[in-house]
């Protein structure tokens, strides 16, 4: 005989508490991860009441009342006056019946208040405010906790901030690398075509105006490859004009990976350093550059290869490590923000030895939440 199993027991009391608390905590701490503004205290407040169990909650930053969760909201500017205190004293506090919470409303359940700080980098940002009939130990430490812990999840806010904010300077850092180098080079080409062939020196003048323009935009995190792509192609047109038939570009594109969003000037840094390095670092005989993107399942797939003089394998993973004198071309920032975007998973892979060229694989997610070209 076959019995139906049926499961009957969730636990312990105390691991569904546990439970419940740590399922409150991961609904609060998406919101508060973008750092401490009225959008995310609302957000997140009534998750953090969760946690407390108070009849009321405040999120406040160092002026005002961002949000406010339970009842007694008409206290809201009796917490406001909390907030000077607490934010100079540093640490927490306690406020007990009368004082700043007097209310004349029979059976309110705002009548004391912890004030606790919320310190981000050692600088206090704000205050959280948990509100009951009467003070308690439990409380004022349960309240201590959780504020520590709002300030964790805003610490890691400000990291990404940084982060991004590092991504955004070198990006720029990129554009600086790519003017200097690049555009001397370019009109110099040009300029040898004004008189002997001026139709071609007229396309390559339009080809070099449209590679400027979208290398130096200021709008979007992410392109699509198809754009990328075409940069690209921008770019090596101008470089061929330099260097002639020393120069020999392969492309091998699938139409289907074009849609697909990618960090801008993702692709063009590593292709410029397949030049540099494989056709420059090869003056006599030049070389082969060769651009593959197709469909790998869920991913795309890009590879930008040249058959040039190849690297040394522990420079490249230094500078992939960030160690910015090894990298003249940006490979490191390319890497990041790959990283950043789709994860640990979607860094750079690249394969190099001296005298053997070099290969660098991209991988990036078909679709990606919140990456949009």
């Amino acid at each position: 005989m076959v019995r139906a199993w049926r499961r009957t027991h969730l636990g312990t009391e105390e691991d569904r508490t546990t439970f419940r608390t740590l399922h409150r905590a991961s609904l609060a701490s998406p919101a508060l991860r973008e750092g401490l503004t009225e959008r995310s205290a609302q957000r997140a407040v009534h998750h953090l009441r969760g946690l407390l169990g108070t009849p009321a909650l405040a999120l406040t930053d160092t002026v005002g009342v961002l949000a406010w969760d339970g009842d007694g909201e008409h206290h809201r500017e009796q917490a406001q006056a909390l907030i000077a205190d607490t934010v100079e004293r540093g640490r927490a506090r306690s406020v007990d019946r009368g004082g700043p919470l007097t209310c004349g409303e029979p059976g309110c359940p705002v009548r004391s208040a912890v004030v606790s700080p919320l310190v981000v980098e050692e600088r206090v940002v704000g205050t959280l405010q948990a509100f009951a009939p009467v003070p308690t130990a439990g409380l004022a430490r349960a309240g201590d906790e959780v504020a520590r812990w709002v300030s964790g999840q805003l610490e890691l806010a400000e990291l990404d901030a940084s982060r991004t904010r590092l991504m955004e300077a070198e990006v720029r850092a990129l554009r600086a690398q790519i003017s200097p180098h690049f555009i001397y080079n370019s009109l110099g080409a040009i300029a040898s075509f004004v008189r002997t062939d001026p139709e071609r020196a007229r396309e390559l003048l339009l080809e070099f105006a449209d590679f400027t323009r979208y290398s130096f935009r200021r709008h979007g995190d992410y392109t699509t490859l198809a754009e990328e792509l075409r940069s690209v192609e921008r770019y090596l047109l101008l470089e061929q004009a330099r260097f002639g038939e020393r120069l020999q570009v392969t492309l091998r594109i699938a139409p289907e990976v074009l849609p697909v969003a990618v960090p801008f000037l993702c692709i063009q840094p590593l292709v410029e350093n397949a030049v540099r390095h494989g056709i420059e670092g090869s003056p006599e005989h030049g070389g082969l550059i060769t651009i593959r993107a197709h469909d790998q399942g869920r991913d795309c797939v890009i590879e930008v290869e040249d058959n040039g003089a190849g690297e040394d394998p522990e420079r490249v993973r230094r500078a992939l490590a960030g160690d910015a004198a090894l990298d003249s071309i940006g490979l490191g920032n390319v890497d990041a923000r790959l990283r950043n975007a789709f994860g640990d998973d979607y860094g750079l892979v690249v394969e190099t030895a001296p005298g053997a060229g070099t290969r660098v694989v991209v991988r990036a997610p078909k679709f990606a939440p919140g990456v949009q070209a």
